[in-house]
């Protein structure tokens, strides 16, 4: 055959019946097309091997009823799984924020009457509560009251703190002991893991029934201990782990990882749609923050996963307001322009918080890794729980869940509000009881709840540096959005006070009139809660939906896109990262981030393997291996793949076959085929050469070859390589030039080559306009192909030269 026979290769397909990407055989190979733990998936693989079946069963689907029934079920089965991953999901939320909120409680008291209410629930039904004290009934005994007998003074004060900090760390340690123990996968927010995953990353058991089990408990204990972490984030990885074992129960989804990644797209959206009450908010997240591939279809699923969580958590109603969210709020007066600089300032804090938290917690984070201390996690939540419990009692704010301390900072002050931080000194002549209270100078209790809310934040912004990345489930939502609600809290009432006090200054003349109410405390905290959150996540429209869904603030939009476009810009100016891609780089997982550009003027086949020290280029050919030599070469090398060639002398490509596919096929072909040893020749032709009467049956292997692998000339820029891994979801790229293979370039590579350009490594290589002639011809002056290509090596010739000129060398015997 002439040496294109097989060459029928183009960029990404030309896919037709004869040759499809896996040239199936009649009897498929189990385990061939399947991937090892902590591999990449073959996105453009899996997606043809999905059009193959889709195309089997429309073909088939005419033959008979049952066949009818069968292409059905396949068609619902995506909304099916999608349901049922969006019942479960509300499900599993109802019943943490329940229990979160009950074992919160039980730190500080216990229900008489019944031992499963929380305080609230307690004192509902008593009729013995005063409209001050409406969280005092004779049902609800604090431990000091059950233990020393005594509700006030001293003795009662220092008995509910040491029951306190019992509780606390009574949870912290059942929490960690049980990731430790049962799977050390539930610990952490798990949204840079699912980043990862969706990216094309297999990482076994992430999302497993144990995972599964295990999470959802802990996290109830890691919320209830206290620590300075929230349930949000965890409640995407709670959901994707649903949506990842109900996709085992449809063929579809279970066998191809591509389309598996779509259900667990839409069960992120289901996650954040219970954590937040915000359905289209969970859609915008898991299409901006988490999902890679996010085709048309995943979008309306999403929004569907999202709706059903939604519904079933309303069905539930967890926190008894109607509401799917504990602060939900209404405000009744409009913002003013002024308003904006104060805003904006927020943006700024949020922004820089962002910035700093991303850098102290990466570097606390590296220390662990690095030091002894990271090998003593149960160690290091006690004790990080022991200090938080310790600081947070004496301080109200503290000592409140933070989503409680959250809502309270977002409620605007009414007629019916009892917190300090609603004691403002009342105007006497206002006697009837009106929605909108105006304007009205503070009073003692709001200028100590100021000085408590500075203590909360500076304690806050402490303890979750290093809270987040603990061996327990730990969002950081929560934490996050407490800390801008506090600081925009303070600056809400500095600015009402300010307007009160100078309603005669030209920014306040014309909207605060003396008597009106002007400002609203609550919704700078609600501001400054979206601008920190954004600082941290560097999310922009999916958060800015989120919080008026959570809020119900439609007419609130501009100011909190004007905070999180701000807390946006200021946190770039410091690094392009947000959190989660910052612990996907630590974690060391292999993720292209689409958010990042590619600036710099590097080729293929500089950043190809091999490089020159490396040995040759391991390749298999078409048809004159034995098994013997092909699993000689699995056992000498770790590569994942190797490329096929046709011959030693003429090195054209023919396709790529997978470590694992080779593998598997070898040992299926030696237990079920006759005759297969270890002299058999091996063949990827379509057509077995003619061999020796007397040599062993030959094996076809040409059903487990990709026949059409990606290729780039060695002369391609590497940005335009980058975006091809990113666009496509490839594994490996195969370097050619003029159809003979040059080298490989993974993933890995890939990523290591973005890393060595971040850490200001001077470039390996010419400009990609360089275009001087850098690797020989394929064949000789004499008309015979050129020796092995693989021992090609670039070696600078003189100093004097241009530094990035290089010639080429073979090592062999020609030199150019």
């Amino acid at each position: 055959s002439s040496a294109g026979t097989h060459y029928t290769m183009t960029n990404g397909g030309n896919i037709n019946s004869s040759t499809h990407l896996l040239d199936l055989l009649d009897e498929p190979i189990p385990g061939v097309g399947t991937y090892d733990d902590f591999h990449t998936i073959d996105w453009v693989r899996e997606k043809c091997k999905d059009r193959e079946r889709h195309r089997r069963i429309n073909s088939k689907k005419k033959e008979s009823a049952w066949e009818m029934t069968k292409s059905l079920y396949d068609a619902w089965s995506g909304w099916l799984v999608v349901t049922l991953t969006g019942l479960a999901s509300g499900a599993l939320a109802g019943l943490i924020d329940i229990a979160a909120d009950w074992m919160t409680d039980l730190k500080e008291g216990i229900c008489l009457s019944a031992l499963w209410f929380n305080h609230e629930q307690c004192c509902w039904g008593s009729n013995e509560t005063t409209f001050e004290e409406r969280d005092k009934c004779p049902q609800w005994k604090t431990w000091a009251e059950l233990i020393i007998g005594q509700a006030e003074g001293p003795g009662s004060y220092i008995m509910n703190y040491i029951m306190y900090i019992f509780w606390a760390l009574s949870f912290a340690f059942l929490a960690v002991s049980l990731v430790k123990v049962f799977a050390p996968y539930a610990c952490g927010s798990g949204i840079p893991e699912i980043k990862t995953i969706l990216s094309g990353f297999i990482i076994r058991g992430y999302l497993g029934k144990w995972t599964l089990m295990i999470k959802t408990i802990t996290l109830v204990l890691a919320v209830a201990s206290g620590l300075s972490l929230g349930k949000e984030g965890p409640l995407v990885h709670v959901a994707c782990c649903c949506g990842n074992i109900f996709s085992y129960l449809f063929p579809k989804y279970s066998t191809n990882e591509a389309k598996k990644r779509e259900v667990l797209s839409a069960a992120s959206a289901a996650g954040v749609s219970v954590a937040f009450g915000a359905p289209i908010g969970g859609v915008l997240f898991s299409l901006e923050e988490v999902s890679y591939y996010f085709p048309l279809k995943t979008l309306w699923r999403s929004f569907f996963a999202a709706l059903v969580a939604a519904f079933v958590l309303r069905s539930i109603n967890p926190f008894g307001n109607s509401r799917l969210v504990l602060f939900y709020v209404e405000y009744h007066t409009p913002w003013y322009l002024f308003e904006l600089l104060p805003f904006i300032l927020l943006g700024v804090f949020g922004g820089l918080w962002g910035a700093f938290f991303i850098r102290a917690n990466i570097a606390w984070c590296r220390r662990r890794k690095s030091t002894k201390f990271g090998k003593y996690p149960v160690l290091e939540v006690i004790i990080v729980a022991a200090i938080t419990a310790v600081i947070a009692f004496p301080n109200p704010y503290t000592r409140l869940n933070t989503s409680e301390l959250i809502k309270e900072l977002f409620t605007d002050c009414g007629p019916l509000e009892s917190s300090s931080l609603c004691d403002y000194r009342n105007d006497m002549n206002a006697s009837k009881i009106v929605d909108d209270i105006p304007d009205r100078p503070a009073g003692t209790g709001v200028y100590s709840a100021i000085w408590q809310l500075c203590l909360a934040l500076i304690f806050k912004i402490i303890m979750t540096v290093f809270t987040f990345g603990i061996k327990v489930p730990s969002g950081l939502f929560i934490p996050s959005m407490a800390i801008g609600a506090i600081a925009g809290r303070i600056v809400g009432i500095a600015v009402e006070q300010l307007a009160y006090y100078h309603h005669d200054w030209f920014i306040f003349k014309e909207w605060c009139e003396v008597g009106a109410d002007c400002i609203t405390p609550g919704l700078y905290a609600m501001v400054g809660a979206a601008a920190c959150l954004g600082g941290v996540t560097r999310m922009t429209v999916s958060l800015v939906v989120i919080v008026f869904e959570l809020t119900g603030g439609l007419e609130y939009i501009v100011p909190l896109m004007a905070a999180v476009m701000t807390s946006k810009w200021v946190g770039d100016a410091f690094g392009r990262e947000g959190i989660y891609e910052a612990h996907i780089r630590l974690n060391g997982y292999p993720f292209l981030d689409a958010k990042e550009e590619f600036t710099h003027t590097t080729l293929a086949a500089d950043v190809m393997r091999p490089r020159r020290s490396d040995p040759p280029l391991a390749v298999l050919t078409q048809d004159n291996m034995t098994v013997e030599d092909i699993e000689n070469l699995i056992n000498e090398t770790s590569y994942n793949g190797f490329p096929v060639i046709m011959s030693k002398e003429s090195q054209r490509l023919v396709g790529f076959a997978l470590r694992r596919d080779l593998t598997i096929a070898i040992e299926s072909a030696r237990k079920k085929q006759e005759g297969i040893v270890g002299s058999s020749r091996v063949c990827f032709a379509q057509h077995t050469p003619s061999l020796p009467a007397e040599s062993p049956r030959p094996l076809k292997l040409r059903s487990i070859l990709d026949m059409s692998p990606f290729t780039v000339t060695d002369h391609t820029p590497m940005e335009i390589v980058v975006d091809i891994f990113r666009k496509l979801g490839l594994r490996q790229c195969l370097v050619t030039h003029n159809g003979i293979v040059l080298g490989i370039i993974t993933k890995k590579n890939i990523l290591e080559h973005l890393e060595q350009l971040k850490q200001h490594v001077e470039p390996l290589t010419p400009p990609w306009h360089y275009n001087k002639k850098r690797y020989p011809p394929s064949y000789g002056p004499d008309g015979k192909p050129r020796p092995r290509l693989h021992n090609v090596q670039l070696k600078p010739i003189a100093e004097e030269r241009e530094e990035t000129e290089e010639e080429v060398h073979l090592l062999n015997s020609t030199t150019l």
